[in-house]
């Protein structure tokens, strides 16, 4: 999540807090409240201006947030949105954003260690998924079903097939806060690879890579980069040979179309 200002001070303080205590707490719970959090606060425009209120003494935003969700939620989750609404935000929306930032985090949290790789891979696959499959894309964006049903169809075709934390991420994308589905769920997964400290390179190759091959591409990318790489590989056979490599702003294009494209341009020139 970009943000800069109150705001980006803000989610930092936040994200050391969860950080901090997702030990003792159940980060699947947690998450999942923290989105329903900011699914109220975007949907309750009343209720997002009294909390994002300078004029509005920090502890009277508190006590009207133990208010309302006291008993509702777990000790954390009510611990960090009370924390929340006594900052200063940049913007009015930052203070939902940021809240449904938190909750991917506590999500991928909940996968733990040992499944970071395979959290970070099986969003990777749905998102492609999403992004071409028409029929499916139609069903995931159709205003005239409800969020809950477009949940429902996500979670019947990922549940037993993946881990709960990406069907529960999966079912976050359809919550209307990105452009779209396959969106929020390439976010999530940078999310996911920030948390422990990677970076996502999207690699396009003309036929799948070689287990040798990419470990080859991921060591000398976590090398350059000075920290692990997590690899997303798209096959494109109009590519024909190569590879591109796409990581934050940086380009690598080595694929044959880029240089067939290059040496026509030398020699329109």
């Amino acid at each position: 999540m970009a943000v800069r200002g109150a705001s980006g001070e803000a989610l930092a303080h936040l994200l050391d807090k969860l950080e901090g205590s997702l030990g003792q707490a159940d980060g699947a719970a947690v998450g999942e409240e923290l989105f329903a959090v900011a699914s109220l606060l975007r949907s309750e425009a009343s209720l997002r201006r009294v909390v994002t209120d300078i004029s509005t003494a920090g502890d009277a935003k508190a006590d009207l947030v133990r208010g309302i969700f006291g008993g509702k939620l777990q000790e954390l989750t009510l611990d960090v949105v009370t924390d929340a609404v006594r900052r200063r935000w940049t913007a009015t929306r930052d203070l939902a954003d940021a809240l449904e930032h938190l909750g991917v985090v506590a999500v991928v949290r909940s996968a733990g260690d040992a499944d970071a790789e395979r959290l970070a891979d099986e969003l990777f696959t749905v998102g492609q998924l999403v992004g071409e499959d028409p029929d499916l894309r139609s069903a995931l964006t159709d205003p005239a079903r409800s969020q809950a049903d477009r949940g429902e169809l996500v979670a019947g075709l990922l549940e037993g097939r993946a881990l709960p934390a990406t069907v529960a991420l999966a079912r976050q994308s359809l919550a209307g806060s990105y452009r779209s589905p396959a969106v929020a769920i390439e976010e999530f997964q940078k999310v996911a690879s920030a948390v422990h400290d990677e970076r996502v390179a999207k690699v396009r190759v003309a036929q799948p890579l070689a287990d040798a091959d990419r470990e080859r591409l991921q060591e000398a990318l976590s090398s350059q980069y000075g920290r692990a790489v997590h690899l997303n590989v798209v096959v494109e056979p109009g590519l024909l040979g190569g590879m591109r490599v796409e990581i934050g702003d940086d380009v690598i294009d080595g694929t044959v179309v880029a240089r067939l494209d290059e040496a026509r341009r030398k020699l329109a020139g």
